[in-house]
């Protein structure tokens, strides 16, 4: 289990403004101390492999995105030894129930509901850290 206050978050997110709205949520939140952006699930995976790069403690992706969607990424994740420990969330703006199902079947963490508030957004960092304590 992460130690909290110190958590590193990756994100992959790849639109521009929920990017931005995301990054600066966790960025402002005490207890995550470091956040990481990619823009794909190719990305996210590559950074992981990465190891010069720092593992993170948690993983968020949205699931619709180009070149490589975040259930595809975190099906390869959650099947790698060596990343499957990480708690993996989804946020989405699709509240699709077969996505849901594929993602508890993974043994994702949650499904998240990407808000259309500003202040629902503050609300993600927390609902992670309820569920990763």
């Amino acid at each position: 289990m992460p130690k909290l206050y110190n958590l590193h978050i990756i994100i992959a997110e790849d639109d521009c403004d929920d990017a931005d709205i995301i990054c600066h949520t966790f960025t402002k939140n005490p207890d995550f101390a470091k956040v990481s952006l990619v823009a794909n699930g190719e990305e996210l995976l590559n950074f992981l492999k990465d190891t010069a790069k720092e593992t993170p403690d948690v993983i968020l992706t949205d699931i619709n995105m180009p070149i490589l969607d975040g259930i595809e990424a975190l099906q390869e994740i959650l099947n790698t030894n060596d990343l499957q420990h990480i708690p993996c969330f989804v946020y989405s703006t699709s509240i699709n129930p077969v996505y849901k199902e594929k993602c508890d079947l993974m043994g994702v963490k949650a499904y998240l509901i990407k808000p259309y508030s500003i202040e629902g957004f503050d609300e993600i960092p927390k609902s992670i850290l309820s569920l990763i304590e």
